[in-house]
């Protein structure tokens, strides 16, 4: 070790993560509570009236928007991250995103100014995007990059935590204002206060986030980088050197993403315009669902540190292209106990992707080049994947009037996942300082 090399301690990496963690959740949060309310009010409130399921359609086509503009985020984040660094980008992505969803609370609705409403909406989810496109990679490099490489999994599946969390707390403040409000008056202005709540979560994520270090591996690849300047940009050299690892973190997230929506987002809506059920029935069962997921999401990153990243991560593909019939057939019962039997065993095996994921696409890349090939190959897939997971099952809800058609898209995917990384080597015994 050198006198200038950074010396890395249990506690420091506890406080990266606790910052990454702090920060993920509060992203995520915003990001979900958009999903959320689009599932359940912003059809209504923001597009012209019409089929209820049309309106949702709309609504999840604004969902998706967010989606289109996260790989520009992570290539832009990716390019300066690479170059000067993980801690500032990620301060910024966070103010972005809490800017833009504290303005949704703000917005005004279809009947009020007309087709003004949409295109608000759609602006602001554009920047939501954008800012999430540039949070996830530097939030698993700046912990990936810190800890012990022997627990890379454990510690870097942390930030991965942030997703269920941030669920958790917007699901959990929509569903405590559907429980106290009437329909008219959470319609009204109830779905706002979660928004404007976001303001207070992002002062305390901007709090925790500055007060962390920079990357030692990505301070020791710039020192050397000073001797042997990068020749070219660098997501042209992402394309052109790690092409395969673009594509297969792509093919991975397929059943991880599409799954996720499936059983977080879609559920709502088929529960309240198929089976006829309240709001509170889909948002408790997701509510419950997600104190599981959090803890099984780190649980999964550790046993990769075993056994490696593969077999965990097809645990978790073959498991939701299985479960997702199964899914479908206990919702399908109208019974809350099944329905949240359904939706947290699908959360775990989900946990088996997202919990390695981080570790495992950081272990893809060089340093000169991590932020923006994990960036882009995770950014990339969630336009095909997440971002049109909500809109493809509403329109096949809609076709087929079956919650099966659904649980076919989801195996479909399983086995997109389940050949990306069957095709791909073991990478947890990888040095990250040497790629």
């Amino acid at each position: 070790m050198t006198a200038t090399e950074p010396v890395r301690t249990r506690s420091s990496i506890v406080r990266v993560v606790g910052a990454s963690l702090v920060g993920t959740t509060v992203e995520w949060y915003d990001f979900f509570l958009y999903g959320v309310a689009a599932s359940v009010v912003f059809g209504d409130l923001f597009f012209p009236k019409g089929e209820e399921l049309t309106g949702t359609l709309l609504s999840f086509a604004t969902f998706a928007v967010g989606f289109f503009a996260r790989p520009i985020g992570g290539v832009v984040f990716g390019h300066f991250g690479d170059r000067l660094g993980r801690k500032q980008l990620l301060v910024l992505s966070l103010l972005m995103m809490g800017i833009a969803t504290f303005a949704i609370g703000l917005l005004p609705t279809y009947a009020q100014v007309g087709a003004l409403a949409p295109i608000l909406l759609t602006v602001l989810r554009l920047i939501q995007g954008f800012a999430l496109g540039g949070e996830w990679g530097g939030a698993v490099l700046i912990v990936s990059e810190h800890g012990d490489p022997a627990r890379r999994g454990f510690w870097a599946s942390w930030p991965q935590a942030g997703a269920p969390a941030g669920q958790l707390i917007a699901n959990g403040v929509l569903a405590g204002l559907a429980a106290f409000q009437t329909d008219a008056a959470f319609d009204s202005w109830g779905w706002r206060i979660p928004f404007l709540l976001s303001a207070v979560l992002v002062l305390v994520g901007l709090w925790v986030r500055l007060r962390i270090e920079e990357s030692p591996v990505f301070q020791e690849a710039r020192a050397r980088s000073q001797e042997e300047p990068a020749e070219k940009l660098p997501i042209l050299e992402v394309l052109t050197r790690y092409p395969r690892e673009v594509l297969t973190a792509m093919g991975a997230r397929m059943a991880e993403n599409v799954s996720y929506y499936i059983f977080t987002i879609v559920i709502a809506t088929y529960a309240k315009e198929h089976l006829g059920m309240g709001k509170s029935f889909a948002l408790n069962a997701v509510l419950i669902a997600a104190v599981v997921h959090f803890f099984a999401i780190p649980l999964w990153g550790a046993l990769s540190d075993h056994i490696g990243r593969k077999p965990v991560y097809l645990i978790g593909a073959v498991g939701v292209g299985v479960w997702a019939f199964l899914f479908i057939a206990l919702v399908d019962t109208r019974n809350f106990a099944l329905a949240t039997l359904a939706v947290t065993v699908g959360l775990v095996l989900h946990g088996a992707m997202y919990g390695p994921q981080a570790s495992f696409f950081t272990e893809l890349f060089g340093t000169r080049v991590r932020y923006s090939g994990v960036s882009v190959g995770y950014q990339l897939a969630s336009i095909v994947a997440g971002g049109l997971a909500p809109f493809i099952a509403v329109a096949l809800l809609k076709a087929y009037d079956s919650g099966y058609a659904i649980a076919v898209y989801v195996a479909a995917c399983a086995v997109i996942s389940i050949v990306a990384v069957t095709s791909y080597s073991e990478t947890h015994r990888r040095d990250l300082t040497t790629l």
